[in-house]
């Protein structure tokens, strides 16, 4: 269903460009799907240093909008009936290990996609440049301890995403990055997608920029700090435009503009249906996921999207199928999520009548709470959290994330019995407040959600 909507690009273009200039956001490129036209929007600069404009053929680093882009080729992969989403990893990786040996013979395919596997996501390591990257960084991750059982919560998961990864490569005897070129990028005509930094050199590229909250950030030391084993999780480069020509095809039944058939309706079908509930419905605003899509929930109107952070860029896309609306925006640091709160919200008000809910925040009466029961020590693979009686959390790196940053030092603010508020994360995390949430694994063993990923209490 389309909706016949008059797109004042005009209006739009000084929205962009105040907002963008007043969260400090360097560079941004917007593109809109209404009325079945694909609209396409750039303001500032992808480069502070250089000065150099962004244009809607500007590329940029998609951070975790990847997942959706490796979901879709592994669903193709499942549709010619080489892959099968409810048999275990090890039939098609033997390989395949966990720390866990139950753990190993029970992980699915769909528990990868939806985020139940119980496998990490913090677990960073650079295994080179090779075509061999994502199989020495699966090898490598064997040991690594899971966040949950297989199956007794949804907890975020980029390593999970590698693996898929590596799926996609023994099946097709291709590496990711060129499978994900032949049977998405492809299909779709996406011709402003990659997957390596050097096939961005033949595009405007989008610089990183990193800084303290409020200020205009600084060109970040590097372009790119991500190792390409990150791919299936976390590295597609990519215009916005192309961001909303995948979503379109979502929103068609599978269907490329030309009438390519990428995926058949039931499985386009399959990947939008609610896979888990999801505890932490703040966060990234989920309210449950499906085979790779974050599901939300709008009073009542249904959407799905994803959202996706590199370092020193953020990418956001929201899609609403009752409107045909769809929209993405790529930006190059700053205040990223600020202005993609107010802009979207703006966007999707007018053109799909959905109404986004305000920036999550404590209540200005708090409910009283204890937060006794809560208190003691959270740990999952790279992080372990510190909550004490008197309202405090200290989040600490340590393992290989030891030297990403400092401990974090933050204010719990109550916002129900079990979710809270914590203020000192900073804007690439939340708008002002960073949600906390407690909650319990279906064996029993409390946990807390920071960030989407499940840490169970050892202390």
């Amino acid at each position: 269903m389309t909706n016949a909507v008059n797109w004042d690009a005009g209006r739009w273009q000084a929205r962009l460009d105040e907002l963008r200039a007043a969260h400090h956001v360097p560079g941004a490129a917007l593109a809109v799907l209404t009325g079945g036209e694909i609209h396409e929007l750039a303001s500032g600069v992808l480069h502070r240093g250089t000065g150099v404009e962004t244009t809607t053929d500007s590329v940029f680093q998609l951070g975790s909008i990847a997942k959706i882009h490796t979901a879709t080729l592994i669903m193709r992969l499942a549709e010619t009936g080489v892959l099968d989403l409810d048999a275990p990893v090890v039939e098609v990786l033997p390989d395949f290990e966990t720390i866990d040996p139950e753990a190993t013979a029970a992980i699915t395919v769909r528990q990868l996609l939806s985020h139940t596997s119980g496998l990490t996501c913090d677990f960073t390591l650079d295994t080179g440049r090779g075509d061999d990257c994502i199989a020495r960084f699966v090898e490598a991750s064997k040991g690594i301890a899971m966040d949950c059982p297989p199956g007794t919560a949804v907890s975020y998961s980029s390593v999970g995403y590698q693996v898929l990864g590596r799926i996609a490569e023994v099946l097709t005897g291709l590496t990711w990055d060129q499978a994900l070129k032949d049977l998405v990028f492809a299909p779709l005509g996406l011709k402003q997608s990659m997957t390596l930094p050097e096939e961005a050199l033949s595009f405007r590229a989008a610089m990183s920029h990193l800084g303290d909250p409020g200020q205009d950030p600084e060109p970040a030391p590097a372009w790119d700090l991500m190792p390409r084993s990150a791919g299936p999780g976390a590295r597609v480069i990519a215009s916005a435009g192309d961001v909303v020509r995948l979503a379109r095809m979502h929103l068609d039944g599978g269907l490329a503009p030309d009438g390519t058939r990428v995926l058949a309706p039931e499985t386009v079908e399959a990947m939008q249906r609610r896979e888990t509930d999801v505890p932490d419905k703040w966060t990234v605003s989920a309210d449950g996921w499906g085979l790779g899509w974050t599901l939300y929930d709008w009073d009542g109107t249904p959407g799905f999207g994803h959202d996706g952070a590199a370092i020193g860029q953020y990418a956001y896309l929201r899609v609403v199928p009752s409107a045909g609306v769809a929209v993405a925006l790529v930006t190059n640091g700053g205040g990223a999520r600020q202005l993609y709160a107010a802009l979207v919200r703006e966007l999707l008000g007018e053109l799909a009548d959905v109404r986004i809910p305000g920036a999550f925040a404590p209540p200005t009466e708090p409910p009283v709470v204890d937060l006794a029961r809560f208190a003691g020590v959270y740990r999952r693979e790279g992080v372990i959290i510190t909550v004490t009686e008197d309202r405090k959390l200290v989040y600490e790196f340590v393992d290989g994330m030891k030297d990403f940053s400092p401990p974090l030092e933050m204010d719990l603010q109550p916002v129900t019995d079990t979710v809270f508020a914590a203020s000192g994360a900073g804007p690439s995390f939340s708008e002002d407040w960073m949600p906390v949430v407690f909650s319990t694994l279906s064996t029993g063993t409390d946990c807390v959600y920071i960030g989407m990923r499940a840490a169970p209490k050892i202390a």
